[in-house]
């Protein structure tokens, strides 16, 4: 077992949560972002040496995604930083049906390391601890692809998954495709939070392109807007993508969180209720 952890995105949806389950574990973990000490920053190369010092074994996710141009560039040189800092073993959060995501893979694959590459399919968080959340909270949610079918995974579940395969070597090698265990539109999701919370919440379906020219006009930056599109249109609208894997129950031996527990357990925060002006 290897013990020196580096959790890269440790602040973020999966990091903070794979940071808490290790320090638990009583580890010697790492976080890797911009605010730790030693700072690791992916638009500055001269901060990722210090933090793959020392390290035996190393989390990767990549902010905003890897599908985003500069990405493979930045996984080439921090994969090659690693091996010559002596890290034995990496771990990629890549996407589900992202061609782009797959040369990132690639790279890692062909380092000479131990890996395991985890893809995700669009996960449940993404409604309450991403660019979703102030629709729902406004009572009023316009997107397109209403009635694609998409089977959400529990960033918890990715979280039990990428300890399980950052501690365990039985795992190298190994490529797993993690989903929920059913499907949901978009239409289904804010349908279900409204019952769930006791709030009338409208969903409105747009085209992509009154919805990419809508994120322009409330001033989202033009990169942003770029990888959104990308993401319903080639993710999300893939068929490829709409299956149900059963990668998260044969890595953890039990079945993924069904969408219904997150939905009450995310209701109980208190999250989705309306915005209170102040």
């Amino acid at each position: 077992m290897k013990n020196n952890i580096l959790i890269l995105g440790g602040t973020g949806k999966t990091g903070r949560r794979i940071v808490q389950r290790l320090t638990n574990k009583d580890l010697n973990i790492r976080i890797g972002s911009r605010g730790a000490n030693p700072r690791f920053d992916w638009d500055d190369s001269t901060t990722w040496s210090g933090a793959l010092d020392g390290m035996d074994t190393v989390y990767i996710t990549y902010q905003p995604d890897l599908a985003v141009p500069g990405a493979l560039k930045s996984i080439q040189g921090l994969t090659k930083e690693a091996v010559r800092k002596g890290v034995q073993k990496l771990v990629l959060l890549s996407g589900k049906g992202e061609r782009e995501a797959e040369l990132c893979e690639e790279v890692i694959m062909e380092s000479g390391l131990d890996f395991t590459i985890i893809r995700a399919s669009w996960f449940s968080q993404n409604f309450s601890e991403s660019f979703f959340l102030e629709p729902i909270q406004n009572g009023t949610v316009a997107l397109p692809q209403a009635d694609v079918k998409v089977p959400y995974v529990d960033a918890d579940d990715i979280a039990d998954v990428a300890v399980e395969v950052l501690l365990n070597d039985v795992h190298n090698g190994k490529i797993y495709q993690l989903t929920g265990s059913r499907f949901l539109t978009f239409r289904e999701v804010i349908s279900e939070i409204a019952q769930e919370t006791g709030r009338t919440i409208s969903f409105i379906p747009i085209g992509m392109e009154e919805y990419t020219q809508a994120l322009k006009t409330m001033g989202v930056p033009e990169d942003y807007v770029w990888l959104i599109g990308y993401l319903f249109k080639e993710v999300l609208g893939n068929k490829a993508n709409q299956v149900i894997t059963h990668d998260v129950e044969k890595v953890l031996k039990r079945k993924p969180k069904d969408f219904s527990k997150y939905l009450r357990e995310t209701a109980a925060t208190g999250i989705w209720n309306p915005k209170v002006e102040v």
